[in-house]
């Protein structure tokens, strides 16, 4: 199901089901962000957790986290966007819903990272579309510019996208306003890539996927059969290493995550450039990817090296790669 597109005078939902905004320059940023949405036209609903950190590396407790996010699907509110992410956003899923998401009207999950945990186990567990793109703290900007006017654009139903000329190595934390500084050119390395292909995307965090998998959350290959039109699978890594990212891959390669498979969209990880016995973030990839014959773009704009462009989850899109940059068309 595909929520209503954004207008400006939509009510958004703000949400910390990982970590909440209450350390520099997080805090001053979501402040920020939630005065330039509100200048939009929109009005912003601040969950109870939003500026909290009562919580075990999270702003509440697991209940408390997944208690905030029912109420705001229970809402009226248009969408609801994640403040940020963190590490634990994984505990709260056995206090969520998803029988009951399944029979309130749709709206929007918008979250980066963590957020996985609901981008991903939304689309395959309740058909949901979602939006794996900027949480509400980078709407501090007071012009958007790539991944969040990016992902403000899909929200109100933008259909064509592209990537970005450069990115930013090292991210500046010192000022809670900078922007970013794009230093380093990207590189895209294709793989078996001849024309444009289509599917159905569906990825994510791949370090937060490998821990759903095999779980009672993981439906994702019910999903893929279901989706016969084929699934374009995309990822980024954060904390995993080299080797723990063709780890990664082999437990969902051997957990049928890629049965109908169009092609694999793979992110810049944070270990890029890294290599430990051989094994770099390139050949970690293909090596258990190549026997399905099918498109890899690697080092796109996605990941934790800003800028990332956003994703929709369950949405069938068409994607071209040409002079070193992506193209990403929505059906």
């Amino acid at each position: 199901m595909k929520p209503s597109f954004l207008t400006k005078k939509s009510k958004i939902y703000l949400v910390a089901p990982s970590f909440g905004c209450t350390t520099s320059p997080y805090e001053e940023r979501l402040k920020k962000a939630i005065i330039q949405l509100k200048s939009l036209g929109h009005e912003v609903i601040v969950g109870p957790n939003c500026f909290s950190a009562l919580g075990k590396c999270a702003s509440n407790t697991p209940e408390l986290r997944a208690k905030e996010f029912m109420e705001a699907y229970r809402s009226d509110a248009d969408a609801i966007f994640s403040v940020g992410g963190g590490e634990l956003m994984y505990e709260i899923l056995d206090f969520i819903d998803f029988e009951e998401i399944k029979k309130l009207p749709p709206k929007w999950f918008v979250g980066f990272s963590d957020n996985t945990n609901l981008t991903f186990t939304l689309t395959t567990l309740c058909e949901l579309e979602t939006i794996y793109g900027a949480c509400a703290g980078h709407f501090h900007f007071e012009k958007y510019t790539y991944d969040v006017f990016d992902t403000y654009q899909m929200l109100q139903g933008k259909k064509d996208f592209k990537g970005y000329p450069k990115y930013e190595s090292i991210s500046d934390n010192t000022d809670p306003f900078s922007n970013y500084t794009l230093d380093t050119k990207k590189v895209i390395t294709p793989y078996h890539y001849s024309k444009p292909f289509s599917g159905t995307l569906l990825g994510g965090n791949l370090d937060c996927m490998q821990l759903l998998c095999g779980t009672p959350y993981d439906k994702v290959k019910e999903y893929t059969i279901q989706h016969k039109e084929g699934i374009i699978f995309y990822f980024e890594a954060c904390d995993l290493n080299v080797v723990g990212i063709k780890r990664a891959l082999l437990q969902l390669k051997r957990s049928s995550w890629f049965h109908n498979i169009k092609g694999f969209l793979v992110g810049r990880p944070l270990c890029i450039g890294a290599e430990f016995a051989g094994v770099n973030h390139i050949n970690a990839c293909i090596d258990i990817l190549e026997e399905y014959n099918v498109p890899i773009l690697l080092d796109i704009d996605l990941g934790h090296l800003a800028p990332s462009l956003p994703f929709n989850n369950g949405a069938y899109a068409t994607i071209e790669y040409k002079k070193n940059n992506i193209f990403i068309t929505y059906k």
